[in-house]
């Protein structure tokens, strides 16, 4: 049986990576999904990701979605976002704060060689975004009656490896996940009392767009990346989506506040 079915789901970030990934499992395990991203097509490693939107994917292979252009980073369009899928859908039960920003990957550098705009911007897209997006997700969750199952909502916020432990040459997206990592901590604890699950996943190093950047900017560091991993080779998309599906269903009924490394043993070091 699907494991999501009949739940309503807003995933940020939606419209390639990890994201698109996220937001089509979800489709497939019985989601109503709306896909908030800058643009509806985005970069890619993938053709048929360029080809048709995520959104359109799903609605082709049976199931409803909508997409809502959304900057996350604002307040105003995280809010309309929630509300576009309580006008669609008639409620939110599932908040996925996946976009993020990783400026450091094309330019690594030490923390005196990094600039003070490309930190407030990887800050304000990877960290505000997610108090955005739990300020109000929650606010509706607590509002509407509860899910079927007696809980209220479930909370993925997309963290790092890089959030628990310190990254070469990436101080801001390291603090940008780290704060993401424990603000879940936070809010897994606030909300428990209402039967809001909230969780992060750290993946490691995932075959994205953003990977790309970093074999083009320094193919040495991902090289060493390589060599560290217990398992051989790097991770996919849908690596992390799977693990998306079981924090957002009864699978995970007794989880909540964990920030669970995705990422073939490489912090188990």
């Amino acid at each position: 049986m699907a494991r999501l079915l009949d739940k309503v789901a807003l995933i940020t970030g939606s419209s390639s990576g990890m994201g698109r990934a996220i937001a089509l499992r979800y489709a497939n395990e019985g989601a109503h999904v709306v896909c908030a991203d800058l643009s509806p097509t985005a970069r890619s490693l993938i053709p048929e990701e360029v080809e048709i939107t995520t959104h359109d994917a799903i609605i082709k292979a049976g199931g409803r979605a909508i997409y809502v252009q959304t900057d996350v980073s604002e307040a105003q369009q995280m809010e309309r976002a929630v509300q576009a899928a309580v006008v669609e859908f008639g409620r939110l039960d599932i908040l996925v704060n996946n976009a993020g920003v990783s400026t450091d990957a094309r330019n690594p550098a030490r923390v005196h060689e990094t600039d003070e705009y490309e930190w407030d911007k990887v800050m304000r897209v990877n960290t505000k975004s997610v108090f955005l997006g739990c300020k109000y997700a929650i606010a509706q969750m607590l509002q509407q009656e509860p899910h079927s199952s007696g809980d209220r909502g479930w909370v993925v916020n997309i963290s790092s490896v890089w959030g628990l432990v310190g990254g070469p040459r990436t101080p801001a997206y390291c603090a940008s996940k780290a704060a993401v990592a424990n603000l879940t901590r936070q809010i897994a604890v606030d909300y428990a009392p209402d039967r809001i699950y909230v969780n992060a996943i750290c993946p490691g190093v995932i075959r994205t767009a953003m990977i790309r950047e970093v074999e083009k900017s320094s193919p040495s560091l991902l090289e060493d990346l390589r060599r560290r991993q217990p398992f051989n080779g790097f991770g996919q998309p849908d690596d992390v989506a799977r693990m998306a599906v079981v924090l957002a269903s009864d699978d995970a009924s007794l989880v909540t506040g964990v920030a669970l490394p995705v990422d073939g043993g490489f912090t188990a070091h």
